[in-house]
């Protein structure tokens, strides 16, 4: 994980929810085969939107509290934070057209 951020209950609010932009949580789990699919998407995503968007992996079994809070129910789950808000999601794996469609959509420097 190059330029991703592994977060957790503990530090979530201050890495997602206090950052000033647009932050991308992954949830996800070692177990899960299409978590492992869009890992690489989001490892390149990271290194070449570094500075412009924040891309963060929270994984839902050390971390019940936050996957609870934000209703998590399938992985992966991709929620986009602007300034500390929800602003959008995608549920499973998808291509990377798809990801990248979202950043643009939402991120203003991207």
């Amino acid at each position: 994980m190059s330029n991703i951020v592994a977060v957790t209950d503990a530090n979530f609010e201050q890495e997602v929810e206090k950052h000033d932009g647009l932050a991308i949580v992954d949830f996800w789990a070692t177990w899960c085969g299409p978590c492992r699919m869009i890992a690489p998407i989001l490892d390149q995503l990271a290194t070449e939107y570094a500075g412009k968007v924040k891309v963060t992996k929270l994984d839902v079994d050390a971390n019940i509290k936050t996957s609870s809070r934000f209703n998590v129910r399938s992985i992966p789950t991709l929620l986009f934070f602007k300034d500390g808000r929800v602003v959008d999601q995608i549920i499973g794996a998808v291509q990377r057209p798809v990801i990248e469609g979202k950043l643009h959509q939402h991120a203003s420097a991207a």
